[in-house]
């Protein structure tokens, strides 16, 4: 089975306007993602895909393959569904683009999942939380795991709600979620000609899409996790750990 990664890299960013061309560690940011990417052996090919022309010139300079998508896409898996449309893939590995220090090992467990797993369409990531303050954090995705390792659901709310506790119980009783997701590419561009659902409106998780037209996702354990960029300040401590490490 051909398994590729596609990085979606929107220029435009909120909290940090355009952070996947950060070049204080001398690479772009979107650079070190998709290097790191290609360190995952199961992973056949690596494809950046945006609406950017200044990002796809920024690949060029690097020498990224990256691919131009529509402008009008409202989230990363619409963008990556129309790059892969008329490209040979079985499974398709979505990897956010402000990802710089993801594992390659994860990636590649991720893979593995689909190869396992021939009847699971799509899957992810969990991991246990690092400290307790984190599972109140509405910008950290809880997720609530079945005995057969797939989904039962996602949200921003501290899940479960542990009534002895009165909120939240036990650090261990608890899974983050990781942004990071496994698709059968024919599974893929199905999913994305679906509405928008209820629950995906109120949280704001484009995952629960997928639960709430009865689909199901595969979850994986990992033991190590890497925070994403969200800010300037964690890019600026990113910056400091390469440089760290570098020296």
């Amino acid at each position: 089975m051909k398994i590729i990664a596609v990085i979606p890299a929107r220029y435009e960013s909120v909290r940090f306007p355009a952070k996947v061309l950060a070049k204080n560690t001398g690479k772009y940011l979107i650079q070190h993602t998709y290097e790191q990417v290609l360190k995952a052996d199961l992973v056949k090919e690596a494809i950046i895909a945006t609406d950017s022309v200044k990002v796809f010139d920024a690949c060029k300079e690097f020498g990224g393959k990256c691919v131009m998508t529509s402008d009008k896409h409202q989230s990363g898996t619409d963008r990556i569904a129309e790059a892969v449309e008329k490209i040979d893939a079985d499974i398709v590995i979505n990897v956010q683009g402000d990802e710089p220090e993801i594992d390659p090992a994860n990636i590649n467990l991720l893979a593995q999942l689909m190869l396992d797993n021939s009847k699971a369409d799509m899957a992810t990531l969990i991991a246990k939380f690092q400290a307790v303050e984190q599972i109140a954090n509405p910008n950290i995705v809880k997720a609530v795991i079945g005995r057969d390792k797939f989904a039962m659901y996602f949200s921003r709310s501290a899940i479960p709600y542990c009534r002895e506790a009165g909120g939240v119980g036990k650090i261990d009783d608890y899974y983050r979620h990781l942004g990071i997701y496994a698709y059968r590419k024919k599974f893929l561009l199905q999913l994305t000609k679906l509405p928008m659902g209820k629950l995906e409106q109120l949280e704001k998780l484009e995952q629960l899409r997928v639960l709430e037209f009865g689909y199901k996702i595969l979850t994986g354990l990992v033991a190590h996790t890497v925070d994403g960029i969200d800010t300037q300040e964690q890019y600026a401590e990113f910056v400091k750990r390469y440089k760290e490490v570098k020296n």
